[in-house]
């Protein structure tokens, strides 16, 4: 098998693996038909459409010479992990974890360290840009998701509202 675009090849299978992977999931929810459907029914359709898209774009990238058809680079492990990293914290911020003891710590809180953890996927860390950031998305984010849309979640840790 002679490979002629490795970056359309392996996005290729990332979209057909994502596309199976909702269409999965949504098997375990009623699916209906196109009249009444079901919760399971946009789920299914998404991923059968990636997983074809998918396809189409792997079988592409195996017939098809193209200009930009170079090797993969190096796997960027590190923004990898930080962006992870930062939105996992942010979860915990925000719901708390019950099975650690750890309380919510609220969006406010989230947002900074989210940003703050981000911030190393990169190469330049700049502390002061990183807080200017973080204090424009959290007073955005606290207009945008408390006041304008009411949304019931903790904004500060527990503490700071008794």
């Amino acid at each position: 098998m002679n490979i002629k675009s490795q970056k359309d090849f392996f996005s290729g299978l990332m979209f057909m693996g994502v596309g199976a992977a909702f269409a999965f999931g949504a098997s375990g929810y009623t699916i209906g038909n196109g009249a009444r459907m079901g919760p399971g029914y946009f789920p299914l359709a998404l991923g059968i459409l990636l997983a074809i898209l998918g396809g189409a774009i792997t079988f592409k990238a195996l017939v098809v010479e193209t200009i930009d058809g170079d090797k993969i680079g190096k796997f960027a492990w590190k923004p990898l992990f930080f962006i992870i990293a930062a939105n996992l914290v942010f979860g915990a911020c925000i719901g708390g974890m019950p099975i650690i003891g750890l309380k919510p710590l609220g969006l406010i809180v989230g947002i900074y360290l989210l940003t703050y953890i981000a911030s190393h996927a990169g190469e330049e860390h700049n502390l002061k840009e990183v807080a200017v950031l973080a204090t424009i998305l959290a007073a955005l984010s606290f207009v945008a998701f408390i006041l304008l849309l009411k949304l019931q979640f903790p904004v500060w840790p527990a503490y700071f509202t008794a």
